[in-house]
């Protein structure tokens, strides 16, 4: 059984995809075996919800380390699904290779520092691409640096807006990111 920690900092929909994939079966021999938030969000409620163990940590310089602390011994996947704060330096190096994040653009375009969310899609759309769409990357010190693991592409439209583009990306982060995490945890 793989032991997977799963960083949230919103709503939690990717999270609760996961949460049902392991359910199914779409990702066997796992289970979420903790849930940590930077912050109060309803991704904790889900967790909740689902009867999985869960944890507040407060954002700040000490994050990482306080993070560092609770991660279980036998964790074999840390997996940011909507995570917004930066993990730092050691803790990354601590952890390498063994932690993933999906990112709503097709990287290496539109990543670093202040690429999330509607800021994103903005940016794609103000840099007139004609397709956009979401990788799942193993989390390096550099933000949005990390090998891709997977990426899924949408068009996108002469009448997309920021708004629209969202709502597509998102339906091909439901379909990538289950199935990165079943091909990171059978290569381990």
């Amino acid at each position: 059984m793989k032991n997977i920690v799963i960083l949230v900092s919103g709503s939690g929909t990717n999270l609760q995809r996961i949460i049902d994939c392991i359910a199914s079966g779409e990702i066997p021999d796992a289970k979420i075996s903790l849930v940590v938030a930077d912050r109060e969000c309803f991704g904790l409620q889900r967790a909740v919800h689902a009867g999985i163990p869960y944890h507040l940590i407060s954002r700040g310089k000490a994050f990482s380390e306080n993070l560092e602390k609770i991660i279980p011994e036998n964790t074999d996947l840390i997996v940011l699904a909507g995570f917004l704060s930066i993990l730092d330096k050691e803790f990354c190096e601590n952890f390498n290779g063994k932690i993933i994040n999906i990112h709503p653009a097709l990287l290496p375009k539109f990543g670093g520092k202040g690429m999330w969310g509607m800021n994103v899609h903005k940016a794609v759309l103000e840099a007139g691409e004609k397709e956009s769409g979401a990788t799942v990357h193993f989390v390096t010190s550099g933000i949005d640096e990390g090998e891709i693991i997977l990426q899924g592409k949408t068009e996108i439209s002469d009448n997309e807006t920021p708004e629209s583009l969202a709502e597509k990306v998102h339906q091909i982060e439901y379909d990538i990111f289950p199935k990165a995490i079943l091909k990171v945890i059978e290569a381990k």
